[in-house]
């Protein structure tokens, strides 16, 4: 059985133009042209986790794809649901052949189901990790932004604007944050020239 996690469809970016395919998201920028970094390199996972969780990975061959998946229970489902479709979809992106995750550490929710739909997601991703042997860390949202923005406390709209500005046209907040994850990780790693 192959869970059902709602997302759109992924369109990867290449040197001879886009190609559609997989659930999940889509490329730099929304179809036209390869998309910006080093070829070869880690397998990158970055992600806002949440119930419409953002994700953006920069594949071994350096194409960058993002999306944002939903994980909203449905009207007869229990409530572990969405913690095993959010199993089912890490399956899915583990055969892209990740070599790190990493994820943004939230310590201030806005609610306590908020709370507590991030702490089962960062207790899944964990354990599909550790399970795995896939290296993971959790940065830290100001350290985020601040790489992004400039400014370690900026608004959604600013990371969106940022991330605009790099070439990519994320359809929402939470694939915006994960695409400056992204980014701020990859830094580090010093895989691709800023």
């Amino acid at each position: 059985m192959k869970p059902q996690a709602r997302g759109r469809t992924m369109r990867q970016q290449r040197e001879d133009g886009p190609v559609g395919g997989e659930k999940g998201g889509r490329g730099v920028d929304g179809g036209s042209g390869p998309s910006p970094g080093a070829q070869g390199g880690p397998c990158v996972l970055a992600l806002d986790l949440g119930i419409s969780t953002g994700w953006a990975m920069r594949l071994s061959s350096g194409v960058i794809v993002s999306g944002s998946q939903n994980f909203r229970h449905g009207r007869f489902d229990g409530g572990g649901m969405r913690f095993l479709r959010f199993q089912g979809w890490l399956q899915e992106i583990r055969s892209h052949g990740i070599t790190r995750v990493a994820y943004e550490e939230v310590r201030k929710h806005k609610g306590v189901d908020a709370s507590h739909v991030y702490g089962g997601f960062q207790a899944h991703l964990t354990a599909f990790c550790e399970q795995y042997q896939i290296p993971y860390e959790g940065v830290p949202v100001g350290t985020i932004k601040l790489h992004a923005t400039g400014k370690g406390n900026a608004s959604k709209n600013l990371v969106i604007a940022a991330m605009r500005l790099r070439g990519y046209n994320p359809a929402d907040d939470n694939e915006a944050d994960a695409l400056a994850l992204l980014h701020c990780v990859l830094s580090q790693l010093k895989t691709i020239k800023e």
